[in-house]
């Protein structure tokens, strides 16, 4: 049975009885409103984390948990060898919102990125015409799609990969942000895809150069290249536009989202791609028991909803640049550079005697502002997107004071 722990009982319990696979920011959080986290015993700070940004519309939004217990007192689960009445409605209004013919719903991000990998094969045989297991699909370095074994197969970042071999075959890692390296790769008719973050967020909100985007899909679309779009985190209003990729007026073949997808209520993810693609993968071929869901169904709907009707993308916009112009005031030797777009931005630790990304957090916390490093010299800022001005510039004077502080 459940009991309520304080922070120290609750590190204690977690170091105790979890797996060791994270390494979390001293604080325990029992409670949540919009932009706000409060500890066991009541102290009150800013989330600039966001769950990783699954979290765009606030937590506990009065809108998605009403919805979620409307329906979790009707049904929950079906599992897909029946229908239901809630999934039909909800494929339809997700791929009118977005703009294409079929949704494939899943439950996380990584299995929204595999789901893209299985349909790009998959339309590489079927469409395409190249040989039955030839198939390459291009990455790029720095990427984090997720955990699973053929994702970390095509990671660059060592932690995630190292000691985890044997490695799935098929992928071809190219520099980030570098056309000429992308074309070469695309000389191989081998190749059927190639799978990009608008933003690499994990390598530290590294934000590619004006034009990239467009001219990566403009080689793929030479080469009969799919351009697939992994907008788990760059996604639904966080960089100030409904996905990253419309910044450059760009519409992937396919589109992976997730986290915010549910407004952090509930694991929800989907790849959203026209009949060519989608049609590929026949009955019995791919699938997930939760993917789908009635409870899901209804809470994506309502998530994606409140994005439109409180603006979040133009609130992104503007906060995100107010953000990073103050960030820019800021006079300490510690801050190397401040970069992002819309309300997913990083700032660039130059270390000061020993303290790094890691000790600036735990100064911020303590100032009541909770932010992660994504590396040893880089701090994610990431706050829900219903943030307004007044808790911004609180928030910033916090931050401020704890990186003057060293």
């Amino acid at each position: 049975m459940f009991q309520k722990v304080n922070s120290q009982q609750a590190m204690a319990l977690e170091d105790k009885y979890g797996a060791h696979n994270y390494h979390p920011l001293p604080v325990v959080l029992s409670k949540g409103e919009g932009v706000y986290l409060w500890d066991p015993e009541g102290n009150m700070y800013y989330d600039f984390l966001s769950a990783y940004s699954a979290v765009n519309q606030g937590h506990c939004h009065p809108r998605l948990v009403e919805v979620m217990a409307q329906q979790a007192k009707t049904l929950t689960l079906t599992s897909r060898a029946f229908y239901n009445d809630v999934l039909g409605p909800y494929e339809k209004y997700i791929t009118e919102y977005f703009g294409y013919d079929k949704v494939l719903p899943m439950n996380s991000g990584a299995e929204g990125d595999e789901t893209a990998l299985k349909l790009a094969r998959r339309w590489g045989y079927d469409v395409k015409g190249v040989p039955e297991n030839q198939a390459k699909i291009i990455v790029c370095e720095g990427n984090f799609h997720g955990r699973t074994i053929t994702i970390i197969s095509m990671s660059t970042d060592p932690d995630s990969f190292g000691g985890f071999g044997p490695y799935t075959p098929g992928f071809e890692i190219v520099p980030y942000n570098d056309l000429p390296a992308l074309e070469k790769a695309l000389e191989d008719p081998n190749v059927v895809a190639f799978l990009v973050e608008p933003i690499q967020g994990e390598a530290g909100v590294y934000v590619p150069d004006d034009g990239y985007l467009r001219k990566s899909f403009d080689l793929c679309k030479s080469r009969n290249v799919l351009f697939i779009a992994d907008e788990v985190q760059t996604g639904l209003a966080r960089t100030g536009k409904l996905l990253a990729c419309h910044h450059e007026g760009i519409r992937p073949d396919m589109v992976i989202l997730g986290k915010a997808l549910s407004g952090g209520m509930y694991p929800i993810s989907a790849v959203l791609a026209d009949d060519e693609i989608m049609l590929t993968i026949k009955p019995g071929q791919h699938g997930s028991t939760f993917g789908g869901n009635p409870l899901a169904a209804r809470i994506a709907m309502e998530a994606l909803q409140i994005l439109k009707d409180e603006h979040l993308a133009d609130n992104a916009e503007t906060m995100g640049a107010y953000f990073r112009e103050e960030m820019r005031r800021i006079n300490s030797p510690m801050i190397e550079l401040v970069r992002g777009k819309g309300l997913l931005n990083a700032i660039v630790i130059r270390p000061k005697d020993g303290k790094e990304a890691w000790d600036v957090c735990v100064k911020m916390k303590e100032n009541g502002v909770l932010a992660k490093p994504t590396h040893q010299h880089i701090i994610r800022f990431a706050p829900p997107l219903v943030i307004n001005r007044v808790q911004m510039d609180d928030a910033i004077s916090r931050i401020s004071e704890a990186i003057l502080s060293f």
